[in-house]
Formats: structure tokens, C-alpha cells, sequence
């Protein structure tokens, strides 16, 4: 059933339908295998009958409107209940089908009166307006609904993400973190450092085991990024210069930061740029040194933060895919990662209303523009 909003709504039009038709009583009816329901009405209360005593049900599918000055004449109406006395007397009654998108054919916009009556032309379009404007009205309910629960799941689904990435962190980092603190004193002891092969394997593991712990945190910083964020003024320079400290970016020709305060989650924000900088420094080309600029640029609608670096770039085709959870390109070439960094970002973007997009830098790279809705400040000089 309608919502009480759609419901006043149906109700102003049916209103509107019995003053430009002169008649006292109106409804929107929706026609069920086995009943009629009143969803909006005028001038009569809403009510249900059985599809067999309804007048509209007789003819709403022939998707043809019906204009009938009086129905006791008519022998489709004659000896209805609604006519006969049984349960009304009607004696104008004017029908236009609901008619969707998809043609599938719910019910019916009808007004009616116990006194004979005609319509002109131009009503009768009018009706059909109006009926136009009641399916507008029920699908835009309908397609509200449907991402009121599609919204409602992905939270469910989050949260039952979340809780999935702590248990893991619990129980696969720990013993993971502890391994790792064995390998080192087996790599410092100098018996098994003095075997054949043992320090090789030994690192080999090592790494093994990093590039899993690392994999477990990513994970875990994905499953937490969701529409719960603290907004503040953030200066996007310092963001930046935190993000290359914790990457261990000491050199400062590498990246070129243009300063913006915008209004965004702090540590998010700080984790976006860290993701996109490692990016950068991952997938740099062998053909030139690296360079990454980071800049913004505001207006009415909120800021744009763009990172563009000079590195191998992203095919049209696969910047759709890579920003999927765990998805890599496996190029020659490339450095390690987990396939959740572009995803963390895009997840990011959404959290914050906006948009993550990529396209190609000039002269080859790949340019990430992150939308941030909301209040900016000028830049900062």
C-alpha cells in the first residue's frame, strides 16, 4: 500500500480529476486477481470490493478509456451493484486505465455521479493526464521502495562485512604476526643461517607472510569504509604531506601538491590519497622518472581532488574493473598489491556522497578525480 505522503498525493489528484470533470466523487482504484482497492479517493471513503461487483474491473484492460453518461443504460453497468442500488446509484461515470512504463495495466482513475452527465474532449484528455500523472506518482513510490531496501540490505551487508574483517583480523593476523616473530629469530640464529638454501627460504616465507598480513589489513581498512563519516575542514597539502610520510616519501620533487580545504573526513581522506600515492609509485613507468601532482578545484557543487601521475596508465577498457574489490591487472612489471586500493578509494568517494572516476593524464598516466560534495574554501596560497 501507499505511504501516507503518496497517499495525500493521490488524493489531491483525484481531486483535481472530479473539479475538472464536475463530478462530486473520484478514485484511483488498483485491480487485484480477486479484489478492487481504493488507494486514493474523493468526495467517498476508500474501500475494497471483490473484483466481480467492480465497474472498472469489466473494462480496465482493454487499456481503452471509458466515458459513459449514464450507466444504468450502458449494458456493460446495468445491472452492477454499483448502479443497481445495491451498493450505489451511479449514473456518469467516466474511466482511464493505468497504463506503466512496461504496459502492465494495475487499475484505474475513475469519476462518477448519481446525476447523467457528459464530458467534452478536453476533459476527457485531462482525465488521461491525470492518470498519467497518478502512474508517475506509483512508480517513483515503487522505485523509492525498492532502494529503500536495496540501501537497507547493503548496510546489513556491511555490517555483517565488518564483523567478518575483525574476526579475521583476530584470528589470522595474531597467529600470522607471531609466525612472522619466530621467522626472525630463526633468521637471526646462526646455525640455520649457516644451512644450504635456509636464508633464501627463510625470506621467501618472510614474504610470503608480509604480502598475507598486508592483504588482512587492506581488507580490513575496505570493510570499514562506509557511509559513517566525521566532516571537517581539511587542508588538502596536509593530507597529502601525511600521506607521503606514511608511505616514506622523503623526496619532495616526486610529488607536487596544490592546496585546497574541503570538507571531508579526515582520516579518510588521508587513507584515499596514501592509496592512490602507493598506486602511483607501483605502477610507474620504466620510460621516465615519476611525478605525481595532486590538486583540487571547487565550486558550487562541492571540490574535485584530482591525483595525476606520469606512470604506465589504465586501459579504457579495464577502469571499470579495476576498481572492483581484488581486482588486478597483472602486468609485467607491476608491484605488489592487493587489489583493494582503487576499491578502498572509490568506497570512499561513495561514503562521502561523491564519485571516484579515472581517465588518462596528458602525456600518459592516469588522472583519479574524486568528487567531494559539500562547502570548500578557496586555495590556499
Amino acid at each position: 500500500m501507499p505511504n501516507a505522503a503518496v497517499m495525500n498525493a493521490l488524493q489531491n489528484l483525484v481531486r483535481l480529476a472530479t473539479q475538472l470533470c464536475g463530478a462530486p466523487f473520484g478514485v484511483v482504484n488498483i485491480i487485484s486477481a480477486g479484489h478492487q482497492h481504493q488507494i486514493g479517493a474523493w468526495g467517498v471513503e476508500p474501500g475494497v470490493c471483490s473484483r466481480e461487483d467492480s465497474m472498472c474491473a469489466k473494462i480496465f484492460l482493454s487499456r481503452e478509456k471509458a466515458v459513459v453518461p449514464d450507466a444504468s443504460r450502458d449494458p456493460r453497468f446495468a445491472d452492477s451493484p454499483f448502479v443497481t442500488g445495491e451498493i450505489g446509484r451511479v449514473r456518469f461515470y467516466a474511466s482511464v486505465p493505468l497504463v506503466t512504463q512496461s504496459g502492465f495495466v494495475p487499475g484505474t482513475l475513475c469519476v462518477f455521479s448519481e446525476a447523467a452527465q457528459e464530458l467534452s474532449p478536453g476533459q476527457v484528455e485531462m482525465l488521461e493526464v491525470l492518470a498519467r500523472q497518478v502512474v508517475e506518482l506509483l512508480e517513483l513510490q515503487h522505485r523509492t521502495a525498492q532502494l529503500n531496501r536495496a540501501y537497507t540490505e547493503l548496510e546489513e551487508s556491511n555490517a555483517r562485512l565488518a564483523g567478518f574483517a575483525g574476526r579475521v583480523s583476530h584470528d589470522l593476523r595474531t597467529p600470522l604476526t607471531t609466525m612472522l616473530g619466530y621467522l626472525e629469530v630463526l633468521q637471526d640464529d646462526p646455525q640455520i643461517a649457516a644451512l644450504p638454501g635456509a636464508a633464501d627460504d627463510l625470506d621467501l616465507i618472510e614474504a610470503s607472510g608480509r604480502r598475507m598480513l598486508s592483504m588482512l589489513e587492506d581488507v580490513l581498512a575496505y570493510s570499514r569504509v562506509d557511509g559513517s563519516i566525521q566532516l571537517d575542514y581539511v587542508s588538502l597539502r596536509t593530507a597529502a604531506e601525511e600521506a607521503m610520510w606514511d608511505l616514506g616519501i622523503a623526496d619532495q620533487n616526486i610529488v607536487e601538491v596544490q592546496d585546497l580545504v574541503i570538507q571531508a573526513d579526515r582520516l579518510q581522506l588521508r587513507a584515499l590519497l596514501q592509496n592512490l600515492l602507493s598506486n602511483a609509485i607501483n605502477y610507474r613507468s620504466p620510460d621516465r622518472d615519476i611525478h605525481i601532482r595532486v590538486s583540487g578545484a571547487s565550486n558550487y557543487h562541492g571540490a574535485t581532488v584530482f591525483v595525476a601521475d606520469n606512470g604506465k596508465g589504465i586501459a579504457p577498457e579495464d577502469r571499470a574493473k579495476v576498481l572492483e574489490p581484488l581486482v588486478r591487472l597483472h602486468r609485467d612489471g607491476d608491484g605488489s598489491g592487493t587489489g583493494l586500493g582503487l576499491a578502498t578509494c572509490s568506497a570512499i568517494a561513495k561514503a562521502h556522497g561523491g564519485d571516484l572516476i579515472l581517465s588518462e593524464t596528458p602525456g600518459g598516466g592516469t588522472t583519479v578525480a574524486i568528487s567531494f560534495p559539500g562547502l570548500t574554501q578557496a586555495p590556499l596560497q
